[in-house]
């Protein structure tokens, strides 16, 4: 019998184990997926077309993961940058080039970046040498505060990251850090597309962790 949930897939990393490289991610996003009544399904970085992919899911997470590489989208890399393995970064900017407008979209910190670089968007690539509350941002709690007429409610969130959107391109700015970091944006003329710099999957505020996966799911229905 087919399932009725709504099938969500999650992008992977692609991490070397005892010499074997493999297509992983966190255990939480499925957990928040699967918790909001959709059906997690792992989506490998490799041998999947967007449009095989699109053909059967309903929504999409993309993931966090290491810095990407910025030369494609007409700027150099950071020399700080750990850059994120190019199969990924080639196979998301795919996913995103292609996905159907209806399809909800959640982006976490990496897949925001991603987000906003196909959008046309830019990086600050290194928040230490711009923001000097840079530290409030590495695996730290801090405040996000809605800008005005978003749906975000105001709270703290779980942050890790030394990069941030600098610019969103064709998305909008949905809220920000105590500092003005750019947070969360977003497409105001899809059903569900938004992308957050925190880890959702890690924060503890409901309306900012869990309530993000259950609009996801929402936005999926039928």
């Amino acid at each position: 019998m087919a399932s009725t949930r709504p099938v969500v897939g999650i992008t992977c990393d692609i991490i070397t184990h005892n010499g074997i490289d493999r297509a992983a991610a966190a255990i939480a996003y499925a957990q928040c997926v699967a918790d909001a009544g959709g059906l997690p399904v792992l989506i490998s970085p490799v041998g999947v077309h967007a449009g095989d992919a699109f053909r059967t899911l309903d929504a999409l997470v993309l993931t966090g993961g290491d810095d990407p590489r910025t030369e494609p989208f007409g700027e150099p890399t950071h020399p700080a940058a750990t850059l994120v393995r190019p199969e990924r970064q080639a196979f998301e900017t795919e996913l995103l080039e292609a996905a159907p407008h209806s399809l909800p979209v959640l982006g976490v910190c990496l897949g925001m970046q991603m987000m906003a670089l196909v959008s046309g968007g830019r990086l600050d690539q290194h928040l230490p040498e711009s923001c000097q509350t840079h530290a409030d941002h590495d695996r730290a709690v801090h405040p996000v505060i809605p800008e005005s007429g978003a749906w975000l409610p105001e709270g703290q969130v779980h942050s890790k990251h030394h990069q941030a959107v600098s610019d969103p391109g064709s998305l909008r700015v949905l809220a920000r850090a105590h500092d003005g970091v750019i947070e969360a944006i977003g497409d105001p003329m899809s059903p569900f597309r938004l992308g957050v710099q925190w880890h959702p999957e890690r924060t503890a505020d409901s309306g900012l962790g869990a309530d993000l996966f259950r609009r996801l799911i929402a936005a999926a229905r039928p």
